[in-house]
């Protein structure tokens, strides 16, 4: 695929939402499914905006990876590089709406999830070196082999063009933080883009303050730190400038999949080389569009719809 302008990697799944809102897992009497994971809900916003995406990711043997690569594909994503862990099963990730704003997540990923078993020989080394746009994130690393299979990756990319590190910290994948942050460290040096919320930055770079971690982030030669402050906006930073973004205010349907419809329109603004300013702006709406919907990668805006948020 030599046209490929974003690749991301990692998470996969199938996420089954309630179709009772409100109410605990155990009283819930249906679901829905729907893709799901954050580096494919990424490529599914971006595609859905327009760019060409493809997905480094596993799935297993099974009835739901054969979903997953179909989902992709009416997506107009690429699934060409979905690979199949043998003896794993694709993860399932039930959704509990209550409180919507923030849902419960239960994960089904034992003993290991597939995206966690990726080694060199599932990695299309040529495009990691030379796609415009690579996307990784922090829960890439939490479990070998994927962690030393994603480092050597970003060794090989050396910062080149858009290499953007998604924190995506998640407590239940890591022993502790101390963990994760030394983890997550090492790859700092080899991006040149961050994303994450304050939770996420001080488990990163010790500080939950935007522009402190801001500041320790570009230390570490970030070009773009990108940090999301709910309902305070975004605080976007380079080296040479800073802005504080206002959020767009929506009524919650399910928090989950914002920030995965705000990494699409990052993704998107970044390859049209818009300034940082117009892409948290940008990013902003399409994750508070996703907020007011259910459902993840079905969720993710259009371009038009985005547009008409932005003139609110």
């Amino acid at each position: 695929m030599n046209d490929l302008e974003a690749l991301t990697i990692g998470r996969v799944g199938v996420d089954l939402y309630p179709q009772q809102s409100g109410v605990r897992l155990a009283e819930v009497t249906s679901f829905a499914k729907s893709l799901g994971g954050t580096a494919t809900n990424v490529a599914v916003a971006a595609a859905r905006l327009g760019r060409r995406t493809a997905v480094l990711t596993k799935v297993g043997p099974d009835g739901f990876g054969d979903y997953v690569r179909g989902a992709l594909a009416g997506f107009g994503v690429s699934a060409r590089y979905v690979a199949t862990a043998a003896e794993l099963q694709t993860p399932v990730v039930f959704c509990e709406l209550n409180p919507p704003a923030d849902p419960p997540l239960l994960f089904y990923r034992a003993p290991i999830a597939p995206d966690l078993t990726l080694t060199d020989d599932d990695v299309p080394w040529e495009v990691v070196e030379s796609v415009p746009l690579l996307w990784v994130t922090g829960t890439g690393v939490s479990a070998e082999p994927a962690r030393s299979t994603q480092r050597r990756i970003l060794r090989r990319r050396g910062r080149f063009g858009h290499t953007v590190l998604d924190l995506d910290y998640r407590p239940m994948f890591w022993p502790d933080a101390a963990t994760a942050r030394r983890e997550i460290d090492w790859m700092l040096d080899h991006v040149n883009t961050v994303v994450g919320n304050r939770t996420e930055v001080e488990v990163a770079v010790g500080s939950a303050d935007p522009d402190e971690a801001a500041d320790r982030l570009l230390a570490r030669g970030v070009g773009l730190a990108v940090i999301k402050r709910g309902a305070e906006g975004v605080l976007v930073a380079t080296p040479q400038q800073r802005w504080t973004v206002p959020p767009c205010r929506v009524e919650v349907v399910c928090g989950l999949g914002a920030g995965d419809g705000f990494g699409g329109a990052l993704v998107h603004g970044l390859l049209a080389g818009w300034e940082p300013q117009r892409i948290a702006a940008y990013a902003n709406a399409a994750g508070a569009l996703v907020a007011s919907r259910l459902a993840c990668a079905d969720a993710m805006p259009t371009a038009a719809e985005i547009e008409e948020m932005l003139c609110r």
